[in-house]
């Protein structure tokens, strides 16, 4: 598996990235992708089909100039920015393999990203022994119930892209102020605020990048990205306001 660390400049850079590794892996046959990027500057993404009226607190995004943008995969709407930390899965469909359908992906991936967390939580669990890291809803892992990681996909004919990411020192605050209430809920979140549904992990980012990319056996580095179609993507598609206010 290839191991891809670029950040690029902007939000929709980065989102178009994600799909253009995933175009490019199922037109050719490959290779499979783990893929890391951070952003300093808050911005909204919904999913696919998020409504921005419902999802967003659109008001509060404009009075803070945080812009909205829309991803090509499904799920619910999340808010980047300074400490929190991205990734995106690149992997390989087969008819008998772990990421045949939605169901069995979801599972192997996610028990996977909750094992290599796991790792990392060793120790301050000698300190707190009630510590536990669980896969909670069907794509969120959790820390003693509080949600730290969000996670969608996107299929193509032979590889899908999974993509989330991890809350390590973020401003928790501001999420209430720019996101609403969810239209859709896990049930173990309960109806919860998002000041009392979501925890830091309280990590450095390198350390939970080194522990995924242990677990996924991204072993060799790149440098290569398809850039041309990232930029078509993000000037055509990412950063306009029909795709990103198209719902």
């Amino acid at each position: 598996m290839k191991l891809l660390d670029l950040s690029l400049p902007s939000p929709a850079e980065n989102l178009a990235c994600e799909e253009a590794l995933l175009d490019a892996s199922d037109e050719t046959g490959g290779p499979e992708i783990l893929r890391f990027w951070e952003t300093q500057k808050p911005f909204v993404v919904v999913g696919y089909a998020n409504r921005i009226a419902t999802e967003v607190n659109v008001a509060a995004c404009d009075a803070k100039n945080i812009p909205i943008f829309r991803r090509c995969s499904g799920g619910g709407t999340v808010l980047q920015g300074r400490g929190c930390l991205n990734y995106a899965l690149v992997l390989r469909i087969t008819e008998d393999g772990p990421c045949r359908n939605i169901t069995s992906a979801n599972q192997f991936i996610m028990e996977r990203n909750r094992a290599a967390v796991e790792t990392l939580l060793c120790e301050s669990r000698i300190q707190n022994p009630e510590s536990r890291i669980s896969v909670s809803g069907h794509t969120d892992l959790a820390l003693n119930d509080l949600k730290f990681s969000g996670n969608a996909q996107r299929r193509k004919k032979s590889f899908l892209l999974f993509h989330g990411a991890f809350l390590l020192n973020f401003d928790l605050a501001l999420v209430s102020e720019c996101l609403r209430m969810p239209s859709l809920q896990p049930d173990y979140r309960a109806s919860r605020r998002h000041e009392d549904f979501l925890v830091n992990l309280n990590l450095p980012a390198d350390r939970v990048k080194a522990a995924l990319a242990k677990a996924w056996g991204a072993t060799e580095p790149s440098v290569d990205f398809p850039q041309a179609e990232t930029s078509r993507l993000a000037s055509q598609k990412y950063a306009t306001d029909e795709w990103n206010l198209k719902f």
